[in-house]
C-alpha cells in the first residue's frame, strides 16, 4: 500500500508487544492538514483511549501551520479517531482486558490522500521481555553469519 509516511513512534515495537494493528482516520482541522504534509508531527508519548463510545488520540504533537496565524490550532489536542461503531464495540471489549492498550504506530497519508494512523492493540513488555527479545535477535543473526560463512 503506497503511502506518504509522516511520523512513525519508533519506540512502539520496543516497549509494546503488539497483538493486532487497526487502520483509522482522523477528524483535523485544516492547519493541521497543512503542517502533516510538512512532515511536521510526533508520536512520541502518545496514546489512544476509548472514551463514551469514540476513540480520541491524545498525546500527539502537530506544529502549528506558520501562515495560518492566529486561527491555527492546539498542538496536543485531542483527536477523534474515526472508527465503525462494530469496531469500536470490538476495541473497548479488547482494551478491556488487563494490560492492554491502544497504540498508534505511525501516522501517514494514503493513496487517496487522507490522513490515517496506523493503531495497535499492544501490551507492555517487561525488561525481562524485552532482555529476551534482544538475545533472540542475537542468536537469528548469529545464525544468518554462521550460513553465509558456511556457503
Amino acid at each position: 500500500m503506497p503511502r506518504d509516511l509522516v511520523a512513525r513512534n519508533r519506540r512502539a515495537r520496543r516497549d509494546y508487544a503488539v497483538e493486532e494493528t487497526y487502520e483509522a482516520g482522523i477528524s483535523l482541522r485544516g492547519s493541521e492538514v497543512k503542517s502533516l504534509r510538512l512532515h511536521r508531527a510526533s508520536l512520541d508519548e502518545s496514546y489512544a483511549r476509548v472514551k463514551d463510545g469514540e476513540v480520541w488520540l491524545l498525546g500527539v504533537h502537530i506544529a502549528p501551520y506558520g501562515p495560518s496565524g492566529a486561527r491555527g490550532h492546539d498542538p496536543e489536542r485531542p483527536r477523534r479517531l474515526l472508527f465503525h461503531k462494530r469496531e469500536i464495540a470490538r476495541l473497548i471489549g479488547k482494551v478491556g482486558r488487563a494490560g492492554y492498550t491502544l497504540v498508534p504506530m505511525s501516522l501517514y497519508f494514503n493513496d487517496r490522500g487522507y490522513a490515517k494512523v496506523e493503531l495497535a492493540l499492544a501490551r507492555g513488555q517487561t525488561k525481562v521481555d524485552k532482555r529476551r527479545k534482544i538475545v533472540q535477535e542475537e542468536e537469528e543473526r548469529k545464525a544468518r553469519e554462521a550460513m553465509k560463512r558456511f556457503r
